[in-house]
């Protein structure tokens, strides 16, 4: 399955995107299937909370995926909507059952990527803040249910809101998985998250957020030559399973955590502590180390 993030729907239901038809036939001719994603644009929350808040838009946006589920011979859609207050919880898991019986009724499936939770408040500003917009947002029990499988984003532990550190550590995504598996939901039905991209944190400025420290993803290959270009050397942090690497710039440090073959290759040992599950949701295709696909054929 191939998941191009290519549509966005406004607060008022106007669904904008399109998949390239030569992506299409590349994987009608090699039996790949297609299940875009449908998102609210740059995560915003406003129009996200426009759109669940009003039913006739989300009634437009339903309509539209099935007309190109079927025009474009989609095998399906998967969710993935993204900072959602927690208020609007339930909000979203009618939406997604509304889309979910229009789709089923035109014989296409349905997923929804999920921001991993441990399902507490936070104990701090930051935490409470994630809690509250991003991992709290999600019923997980019962859009497992409703859908045909789930994307438990089990990545982006750290990312560009925070210090710098692993995209995704062994230890935080085994405690993420037992969380998910601990609610009940079948497993069959949850996707192991690996990352494929690497972040990069530096010191930035602009006149709107002024001075401060930010973190980027950025590719395996852009990984290596920013750590070249600064004659850095890469460490492993074997408990966590991640390379990691840091130099100084001008008066302070920039950081790396890469992901690569091997990084991936020990996530796909911990996913066999998880047996029966659906697979794997891999983000995002051509940030890979290359090294990745000899892996994955092998296995």
């Amino acid at each position: 399955i191939i998941g191009p993030q290519t549509f966005s729907t406004s607060g008022e239901g106007e669904v904008r995107g399109q998949v390239d038809p030569r992506i299409l036939q590349i994987a009608k001719d090699n039996g790949v299937k297609v299940m875009p994603l449908i998102f609210n644009p740059g995560f915003d929350q406003e129009e996200a909370h426009n759109l669940l808040d009003n039913s006739a838009a989300r009634a437009r946006v339903i309509e539209s995926m099935v007309n190109l589920a079927v025009g474009s011979d989609f095998w399906g859609w998967q969710f993935d909507f993204e900072n959602i207050h927690t208020s609007y919880r339930d909000r979203l898991t009618d939406f997604y059952r509304e889309a979910a019986i229009a789709l089923h009724a035109a014989g296409k499936t349905i997923s929804i990527a999920i921001v991993p939770t441990d399902g507490s408040a936070g104990n701090d500003d930051f935490s409470t803040y994630m809690q509250q917009n991003w991992r709290n947002s999600f019923d997980v029990a019962a859009l497992t249910e409703i859908g045909d499988f789930v994307s438990w984003m089990t990545y982006a532990q750290h990312a560009g809101g925070t210090t710098p550190g692993p995209v995704a550590g062994l230890p935080w995504m085994s405690d993420m998985m037992d969380q998910v598996l601990a609610l009940g939901v079948t497993p069959e039905k949850v996707s192991f998250g690996i990352p494929s991209y690497s972040d990069y944190w530096l010191p930035t400025y602009s006149e709107a957020n002024g001075a401060r420290a930010r973190g980027r993803d950025i590719s395996f290959g852009r990984a290596n030559e920013l750590a070249s270009a600064a004659g850095a050397e890469w460490v492993w942090l074997p408990e966590q399973g991640v390379y990691y690497t840091f130099w100084q710039r001008n008066v302070t440090f920039d950081w790396i955590f890469r992901e690569d073959a091997r990084s991936f290759a020990l996530k796909l040992d911990l996913l066999q502590e998880y047996p029966g599950l659906h697979g794997i949701s891999v983000w995002v295709l051509g940030s890979e180390d290359p090294a990745i696909w000899s892996l994955l054929a092998e296995r």
